[in-house]
């Protein structure tokens, strides 16, 4: 058997554990695609009247815990758009209009990482056509995955990827 065939056989064994790439790839299929290729991802700059940024609170594992831009990798066959809906509903639990054209276009290349360390980022200006889910407002204290709350300038506790929108919260 050839060497293509041996790679052949094994992807397509592989993608017997992919039900639906549109809905998301298992989390080691994911990673695996992510030492692949670049990512891309739409970030969701959601401002208010009085010019506060809407942040929420991130801490899975990935990033040392810390505030950051609602955002999301584009899965397949998924429109922007339609990201940053599902960006919305899942992180501020309210729904958004978003500019057509993103503010800025950003490259994000981590050479120590080895997962997840290319993507191509798109920040979208946003605004909230519904108020975001009372109950995951951040109050006091330690912030709690999935919290969020508005910042009138980029907080001390950023996540490091999200610090070169400084210049937009």
């Amino acid at each position: 058997m050839s060497a293509g065939e041996r790679i052949r056989r094994r992807i397509s064994s592989l993608e017997h554990f992919i039900k639906d790439p549109g809905k998301g790839l298992p989390e080691d299929v994911f990673l695996l695609v992510s030492r692949l290729t670049p990512l891309i991802n739409v970030d969701l700059l959601i401002k208010n009247k009085r010019g506060q940024t809407l942040l929420t609170w991130r801490d899975d594992g990935f990033f040392p815990a810390g505030w950051h831009i609602p955002g999301g990798i584009v899965r397949y066959k998924e429109t922007m758009a339609e990201r940053i809906q599902a960006v919305a509903r899942s992180e501020v639990r309210a729904k958004v209009k978003c500019a057509h054209t993103p503010l800025v276009i950003r490259e994000v290349i981590i050479p120590s990482f080895t997962d997840r360390a290319h993507a191509i980022s798109f920040l979208f200006a946003c605004e909230l056509t519904g108020s975001p889910a009372k109950k995951l407002k951040f109050v006091k204290g330690a912030p709690e995955p999935g919290q969020w709350a508005w910042h009138d300038r980029p907080p001390k506790d950023l996540i490091i990827v999200h610090r070169m929108y400084r210049n937009f919260i």
